[in-house]
């Protein structure tokens, strides 16, 4: 295993210096979305923080193969929660299959409860992480795909999660017509997920109502065990969030 992530880690590497001299004269493109949820969940559904959050997520690129996506996460208090900033590489990009590679650096937030000379508060505790990743997909046409995501994501401290393992497998069902404008977009999924020596296997997706004159759309998630052991679990999880898309578009020189 540590010889695959050490792979992917330097061929990411050689291939965002190649991506870097294949794009200067290209402009550059900012897409994303912004969104407010009742409760803020992970990358990894498996957990959430229980609490009202914003979640950003951007994706930056000179339309390339190569791409920085920053993706935030964070509680109304901003206590809880976290952020990363991928760095991505596009191995296959035709119009049917992708192959994506990446590596992020991260930090998480949680609260901890500290406790000396008999008083006991709660501090926000600061984690820091390290992971790669594998995206192969295939769309067979506008309204059909499937796709694969394996995640590996190592703590860079004693006092909390040292080796993740994520493996998610996909269907997309995409513009599906309501009426009018309005669309819906299904992707129901099935995953598993070890944590150290906890592990589990779960189902999730989620449900996407858009308006294409509209830049807002309404996500509705679920997260459901199957069968785990995995601390902190929850047998059923749950949110909805209002988004803002963007997609935008400078020269650049």
């Amino acid at each position: 295993m540590r010889k695959i992530i050490f792979f992917i880690s330097f061929s990411l590497l050689v291939l965002i210096g190649q991506a870097q001299t294949d794009t200067l004269s290209q402009s550059i493109q900012i897409n994303g979305n912004v969104g407010i949820t009742n409760n803020g969940i992970s990358i990894i559904p498996t957990f959430s923080l229980k609490a009202p959050a914003v979640n950003a997520t951007f994706s930056i690129s000179k339309g390339g193969r190569f791409s920085i996506d920053p993706d935030v996460r964070l509680s109304l208090d901003a206590r809880k929660g976290g952020g990363m900033v991928w760095f991505r590489y596009k191995i296959a990009k035709d119009n049917k299959f992708k192959f994506t590679v990446g590596a992020h650096p991260a930090i998480n937030l949680a609260l901890k409860d500290i406790t000396e000379n008999g008083k006991t508060w709660t501090i926000t505790q600061y984690r820091r992480f390290i992971a790669t990743e594998i995206a192969p997909s295939y769309t067979f046409n506008k309204h059909f795909g499937v796709g694969m995501y394996y995640l590996h994501g190592n703590g860079l401290q004693k006092d909390g999660p040292i080796s993740t393992h994520y493996v998610n497998l996909s269907t997309s069902f995409s513009a599906i017509p309501l009426g009018g404008d309005m669309e819906l977009s299904l992707s129901p999924q099935a995953y598993y997920l070890q944590v150290d020596k906890e592990d589990g296997f779960y189902l999730t997706g989620n449900a996407i109502i858009s308006n294409k004159k509209s830049p807002f759309a309404f996500m509705a998630l679920y997260n459901k065990e199957i069968r785990t052991n995995i601390t902190g679990s929850k047998n059923f999880d749950w949110n909805v969030t209002l988004m803002y898309k963007f997609n935008k578009r400078y020269r650049a020189y």
